[in-house]
């Protein structure tokens, strides 16, 4: 994942002004997006703003090591907090505030979200807890360590959290002693994990579930700590499902899903679960994912549940069953889960063998069946043979539900993606032909990776006689239906050049074959609204999709090397295609044919080519309009010659040194990604 960019806004003032007004302030802000290098982002961010007023003697040498190491800490786990739990974009601000009579001057670091309804937790330890301290909010007991004052302030529309530390170095109570960052076990785990919040990967995610600030999401009441489950699930279903629907909504692939749904439900709602996953064709299904609260015996469950698959009937569908489990076994043969065994079983060192029993739901989208989600408790009576309170069995089913939606909308995208790859490869050529006496650059950027664009190129021999024919198109629109226009045109091209049409005669052609095809799906379309409105008074006056134009623009050319093999001789058509452009040697830029009307627009035109020669060092640039119409505000990439200017700056460079040099203009002229398919040619004569 590349770096976040960062903008910077910094007023500064003197320290004489810090010292004498409070309303006089240093401030450093930024923007940065929801993602996880958010938390890396500013904490670079927060240690460059402390720099910079440290060197204009803002902030006093002496302890600024400190204090920029304090405030890296609590921005990195609001920003974190943040992300985690809003989802969306924050902003981060650090300002210098100047002394008072009762406010001795001080650092702020507000770290603002957009998702105002979620509130950040800082619930106090649980006494009953087996180490004495809560397996969530550790960010903010961090925080509150090391601020001498904290708070949450809410706008419409807008969640701000604040906290502020004391540029004299005296923290808040903690900072140096045994519940601090330096001494306290607290802060010294939070602080251990701050710095890794990137992206967690599948094998990853079970670390930070356990260690960081994720597990605040995934598992905020751990089910060890709830006194009274009944009392649990009637306050704090609601909440768990939003939160899960929030998660897994987003999951475009079925294992993330999993690994999503283990930590939801461990040690939340049980001690251990397992997924197994239907293939889509038929094969045996797999266990995708095992999860349980103690790491060390999830590969031994694992081993024992492959062992053992459940076996649901046909016609079990979202509610809970029972179904027996061979739990697996330590080196001497006893059960090695916990020391009281599932559903009430004997555990290590009792008599019976190991074994139990687990509860089963079955995992749908629809009426399709995608899996089984398997889970268990121990020691808990009152319910279903696995230990699952009666109470607690509606929210699982309710949650299994989720899981299964999500894994059908996640299978669903991948066949979508596969289908565009493939359908992509089969659409463009695998590679271009190297003409004789030309360097060729070529770009292509699609706009929705993985996905058909409307932008097409290609670059082949043409039969006997030594022509090399070039083409670069655009069809309106994008998607499936510009695909199928890509899939007739650059065929067609390839016929009819072989065939030997000159260039003005293969447009022409291509023209009549667009309208025939066109007309032939109106036809067809016509046919079936009306052979539907025969058959029932209720289609009368009924919408259809009518058939779309295929209109296409397209820059088709032919290269000739000249006698001697020094150049070549082009001729070239431009129909409706932004024009191409000359560059000489000397740096004049100049259009290199006329614009003609679109293609598949009205069957009587005619097409004229023109013929130039290409000496060498002479470059040809192609593009479509994803490069002249690349947007900044209301202005666009080729207003006002723009693109020839960037062409005239390239003299003496390589074609592929020009591709690159234009790729790179095209990027830089907005701060957003090009919203439109980008692609260019560049022909170099040598």
């Amino acid at each position: 994942m590349g770096s976040v960019p960062i903008q910077q806004e910094t007023t500064h003032r003197s320290v004489h002004l810090l010292s004498q007004r409070g309303d006089a302030r240093a401030v450093a802000r930024t923007s940065l997006p929801g993602n996880p290098s958010a938390a890396s982002a500013a904490r670079r961010f927060v240690r460059g703003a402390l720099a910079d007023w440290t060197r204009l003697g803002m902030v006093a040498t002496r302890g600024a090591d400190r204090l920029a190491d304090d405030a890296v800490l609590v921005v990195s786990e609001l920003v974190t907090n943040a992300v985690v739990h809003a989802g969306t974009g924050v902003e981060v601000l650090v300002r210098l505030d100047g002394a008072g009579d009762d406010d001795p001057a001080s650092l702020a670091v507000e770290v603002s979200d957009h998702h105002p309804t979620r509130a950040v937790r800082a619930d106090a330890p649980d006494p009953g807890a087996a180490s004495g301290e809560p397996e969530y909010g550790r960010g903010l007991q961090l925080v509150a360590a090391l601020a001498r004052s904290w708070g949450i302030t809410y706008r419409p529309g807008l969640k701000t959290v604040w906290a502020r530390l004391a540029l004299d170095g005296g923290g808040a109570t903690g900072v140096n002693g045994g519940n601090g960052v330096n001494g306290g076990k607290g802060g010294a785990s939070r602080a251990g994990t701050a710095g890794a919040a990137g992206m967690p990967g599948m094998a990853g995610m079970a670390g930070m579930a356990q260690r960081g600030p994720l597990a605040e999401l995934l598992a905020p009441v751990p089910r060890r700590a709830v006194k009274d489950e009944r009392d649990w699930t009637g306050r704090g279903a609601l909440s768990f499902l939003a939160e899960a629907s929030d998660l897994l909504a987003g999951q475009l692939d079925e294992d993330m899903v999993t690994a999503l749904a283990g930590q939801l439900l461990v040690p939340r709602l049980a001690d251990w679960c397992a997924i197994w996953l239907d293939g889509e064709a038929g094969p045996a299904p797999r266990l995708a994912r095992v999860w349980h609260a103690d790491e060390s015996v999830t590969e031994s469950l694992r081993t024992a549940l492959l062992k053992n698959p459940p076996s649901l009937a046909d016609d079990v569908r979202g509610t809970a069953v029972t179904v027996p489990v061979a739990w697996p076994e330590t080196a001497e043969g006893e059960a090695g889960l916990e020391e009281e065994g599932p559903g009430g079983e004997e555990g290590p060192g009792g008599e019976e063998a190991p074994g139990g029993s687990a509860v089963a739901f079955r995992l749908t989208a629809g009426a399709r069946r995608l899996g089984v989600l398997l889970l268990g408790r121990h020691g808990t009576s009152g319910g279903t043979g696995a230990g699952v309170p009666a109470e607690a069995v509606p929210l699982i089913e309710d949650f299994a539900r989720r899981v299964g939606l999500a894994i059908g909308a996640a299978r669903a995208y991948t066949r979508q993606a596969t289908i565009s790859r493939v359908l992509q490869r089969g659409l463009l050529p695998a590679q271009v032909a190297q003409i004789p006496g030309v360097d060729s650059s070529l770009v292509y950027e699609p706009s929705d990776e993985g996905l058909a664009g409307g932008d097409f190129y290609d670059i082949f021999p043409a039969g006997s006689g030594g022509r090399w024919c070039f083409m670069l198109g655009d069809v309106q629109g994008s998607g499936p239906e510009a695909a199928v226009v890509t899939g007739l045109a650059r065929p067609w091209l390839r016929l009819l050049a072989r065939e030997g049409y000159q260039v003005g005669d293969v447009l022409d052609r291509l023209n009549g074959l667009l309208l025939d095809e066109a007309t032939e799906a109106a036809e067809a379309a016509a046919l079936m609204v009306a052979g539907s409105a025969g058959e029932t008074a209720a289609y009368e006056g009924a919408a259809y999709d009518e058939p779309q134009p295929r209109f296409l623009s397209l820059l088709y050319g032919e290269l000739t090397p000249l006698p001697g093999g020094h150049g070549v001789r082009c001729t070239l058509a431009c129909a409706g295609h932004p024009l191409p452009l000359l560059l000489r040697p000397d740096g004049t830029v100049r259009p290199a044919a006329t614009s003609q009307l679109l293609l598949g627009v009205v069957d009587d035109a005619a097409y004229e080519s023109r013929t130039f020669e290409l000496e060498p060092g002479d470059t040809l640039l192609c593009v479509t309009d994803g490069v002249t119409e690349r947007r900044s505000g209301e202005r666009m990439f080729d207003d006002g010659d723009g693109l020839a200017r960037a062409f005239a700056e390239c003299v003496g460079l390589s074609a592929q040194g020009v591709a690159d040099r234009i790729r790179q203009a095209v990027h830089t002229f907005a701060d957003t990604p090009p919203g439109d398919d980008l692609a260019l040619l560049v022909l170099q004569a040598r």
